[in-house]
């Protein structure tokens, strides 16, 4: 048989594999919404901006007040508003038209920028300024994140809403990736800050423009006044639906048990000669390969069986880098655990949004948002705690033990967690009953 006449067979054989890589690879189809299409983009885009930010203020925080306590109030200025505008701006995101909303939060966000860089510009080398600013933006960015949230189920089919977190929790760790290296390619020009703010507001653009771009979101059927009654019956919804609490669990379990950032610098003076660039960007390098490879997310029915097991294997990646000598094992280790941080964070994102009725969907974003952003930190303060009491090898290590340990029992002791089903209508679902 001549080359010729193998040609067609090797060519069948190719098209028969190329639909199977194609079910593996990233679920582009909710792209097709042109809405969710401008959303996605323009978030993607603005977070590569944010993350500028996010660099840049701590480090000229540090040039300005040569302060490590200085530095640690801009994580703390940054957390009290998330904390407390996340709760209410959810609210406030049931009660009114969710574009407006968001577009009016967007246009706020992108006006303390641009006070950031004026800031930078006119060398005001003010710190209480720049902490300030940091606490009006965080305010911003605690509605605009509840809105965006419970935006995404009004313009997406429900079959499509794992894809497009997928999608979006993708590009936002390939920010976490880009942002930081291309602030630091900035910072060490003269003007290096004003030069980073100004990438931030002009990157924000694509945000504003997506919100723009959306169609009206009024409230559907009754729209609840926003306050405190209001963020107490969102709060209520969750408590009495082991699905929610459980999915919540499992978050605050891996972020606070299992989170080893506050412990990069101390491992990497210890074991990797100051070496610390790899280590805080490994979970992000690891998320984006996950999110490459993460076709087969959206057909999952058993999320809470699957979020389980992304719990499990963070935890139990996580333990193993803490023990592990060679830096590029741990580095890969850690690409493991961002590879199954990708994973719960999308099945975690996918159950609020789906579960909840969408009246309720503001608020269950803000108790979102601000388990994502206060349990790190929490995670933060236990493994320094930890590790001052004991060493840091034990404060990593045990953390990703202890997240197994906990995924595990609360995993198992919510009956209508462990069975729910994606594929079934919420009046189908197992009823909902904790055993423990």
């Amino acid at each position: 048989m001549t080359a010729t006449e193998e040609t067609p067979a090797d060519t069948s054989s190719s098209a028969r594999r190329l639909p199977g890589l194609r079910r593996q690879a990233l679920d582009l189809r909710p792209l097709a919404i042109p809405e969710f299409r401008r959303l996605a983009v323009g978030q993607g885009t603005a977070f590569i901006g944010s993350m500028l930010t996010q660099t840049a203020v701590p480090v000229q925080v540090y040039a300005l007040s040569h302060s490590s306590l200085a530095v640690g109030l801009v994580g703390l200025v940054g957390l009290v508003p998330i904390i407390c505008f996340g709760l209410y701006g959810g609210a406030i995101a049931d009660a009114v038209d969710r574009r407006r909303l968001y577009l009016w939060s967007s246009v706020g966000t992108l006006l303390v920028t641009f006070g950031l860089l004026a800031q930078a510009v006119l060398t005001a080398d003010s710190v209480p300024l720049i902490l300030a600013l940091v606490f009006v933006q965080s305010a911003l960015f605690a509605v605009s994140s509840s809105t965006r949230g419970a935006i995404v189920p009004r313009i997406v089919p429900k079959e499509l809403v794992a894809a497009a977190n997928t999608f979006s929790f993708t590009l936002s760790n390939v920010g976490q990736v880009l942002g930081p290296i291309i602030a630091g390619l900035l910072l060490v020009h003269h003007n290096g800050f004003a030069y980073a703010y100004a990438a931030d507001a002009l990157l924000f653009t694509a945000a504003l423009y997506s919100a723009f771009q959306l169609p009206d979101l009024a409230p559907k059927g009754h729209s609840p006044r926003p306050g405190l009654r209001s963020i107490a019956e969102g709060l209520a919804f969750i408590v009495k639906r082991p699905v929610l609490l459980t999915s919540f669990g499992m978050d605050i379990a891996a972020m606070v048990l299992a989170n080893p950032r506050s412990l990069y610098p101390a491992i990497a003076d210890a074991r990797y000669d100051g070496l610390v660039g790899p280590l805080y960007a490994a979970i992000a390098i690891g998320a984006v390969l996950a999110g490459a490879a993460s076709g087969w997310i959206g057909r999952v029915r058993r999320q809470g069986v699957a979020l389980t097991a992304a719990i499990v294997l963070w935890g139990a990646s996580v333990a193993l880098a803490g023990l592990v000598g060679s830096l590029w094992l741990t580095v890969a280790l850690l690409a493991v655990a961002g590879a199954a941080d990708l994973v719960s964070s999308v099945f975690r994102q996918t159950i609020l949004q789906t579960y909840a009725p969408d009246q309720l969907r503001g608020r269950m974003q803000g108790v979102f948002i601000v388990v994502v952003t206060g349990g790190p930190r929490l995670g933060d303060l236990r493994a320094g705690g930890v590790a001052a009491a004991t060493s840091v090898s034990f404060a990593w290590a045990s953390g990703g033990v202890a997240c197994i340990a906990v995924a595990v029992v609360i995993g198992f002791c919510s009956r209508s967690f462990w069975r729910y089903d994606a594929g079934l209508p919420a009046p189908a679902q197992p009823a909902d009953e904790a055993t423990c």
